[in-house]
């Protein structure tokens, strides 16, 4: 029986178990497996985060030479893990990232199993996490921190530029070389695509957003914003038929089909964001403890990271559909360590 499991290896899971393993708690973490299912998903092992290029708003992390301090932190059988850098002088990469945070969980003491959990009991103590494989975990306490999967278009073009033009979160990638100064195209029509635009126009004179209907979802006020603003330009009712670009280059354009029957268009763009909402990945917990109308894991007690199940706790994107920051998951993770820990304490077991 394990005090402490960790269920996700995305900065939330990893930062849960680094204190879980600082405070003696023994921490099993359970990541994903590396299945073609999961790979679909975009729910491969170490979390959105490893998908990501270079990350410059992690406290910490400045641009430098990275490379010999990655060396030296990364185990040589990890290494392979990592993509090659760019250039010496740079920032933190996502894989990187979440690969020191992981060394560090390692290092105090993290036990890691490779598994899908697929379902759980919580009925009653020990907590029963059940394997795809049929292995049966048992613990006092669980911290669920799987994360949400951003949606996509599902085209082959989308798929090839992913990291190379191609992201679903402005405030991650926006600020990044390349796309300062050159037009940008953001797909979506609610609140997160309008916020995504005016978020872009920090850093290009031009942000195109793309919606496949007349009328923008967002609220009226932030619909308001959007059709005002100098720098966006909407375009109604198109969607994304082909994603243009080239190996050197990255994303040069996209083609847009028309919902109204108007003839194709070819837009001239640096970048796609794609703002089209994330899924959280809770389905194997439904009927288990209570979730959001849009499928979070809720949270009743404010500022802490209980779930509905006592001993049963929350971090990261899988209870949060506002930030979906590394940084916000990573502090989320040790908030659930601590309030795992206190729980174990508050039941005197020997």
């Amino acid at each position: 029986m394990e005090k402490t499991i960790i269920i996700g290896s995305g900065p939330a899971g990893w930062t849960a178990a680094i204190y879980a393993a600082r405070a003696s708690l023994s921490p099993l973490l359970i990541e994903g497996a590396v299945t073609q299912e999961n790979q679909e998903k975009n729910r491969l092992p170490m979390g959105q985060l490893a998908l990501t290029t270079e990350v410059e708003n992690f406290p910490g992390f400045p641009p430098g030479n990275l490379s010999g301090y990655i060396d030296s932190a990364v185990p040589q059988s990890r290494k392979n893990m990592l993509p090659p850098r760019e250039t010496e002088f740079t920032g933190v990469t996502g894989a990187e990232l979440v690969e020191l945070i992981r060394t560090q969980a390692v290092f105090f003491g993290t036990r890691v199993i490779s598994d899908d959990i697929i379902d759980v009991d919580f009925s009653r103590l020990p907590y029963k996490l059940i394997g795809a494989a049929g292995n049966i975990y048992e613990t006092q306490t669980v911290i669920i921190a799987t994360g949400a999967s951003a949606n996509y278009l599902g085209l082959e073009s989308e798929r090839r530029f992913k990291n190379r033009g191609v992201s679903a979160c402005a405030v991650c990638d926006g600020a990044l070389p390349r796309f300062r100064n050159k037009p940008l195209a953001v797909i979506g029509g609610g609140d997160a695509a309008v916020e995504e635009a005016e978020y872009l126009t920090k850093f290009t004179p031009k942000v195109y957003l793309i919606h496949r209907r007349n009328q923008l979802r967002a609220s009226k006020i932030v619909a308001k914003r959007a059709m005002e603003h100098s720098a966006i330009e909407i375009l109604w009712n198109r969607i994304p038929e082909e994603i243009l670009g080239n190996d050197k280059e990255g994303v040069t354009g996209v083609l847009l089909k028309s919902t109204a029957g108007e003839p194709v268009m070819e837009l001239g763009i640096s970048g796609l964001f794609v703002a089209i909402g994330h899924t959280p990945n809770t389905e194997f917990l439904k009927g288990k403890l209570a979730l959001t109308e849009k499928g979070f894991i809720a949270r009743p007690v404010p500022f802490r990271t209980n779930t509905s199940v006592p001993g049963v706790f929350t971090a990261g994107d899988v209870a949060d559909d506002y930030y979906r920051q590394a940084v916000s998951a990573a502090g989320t993770g040790c908030m659930a360590a601590l309030d795992a820990e206190r729980y174990l304490a508050s039941l005197n077991l020997s």
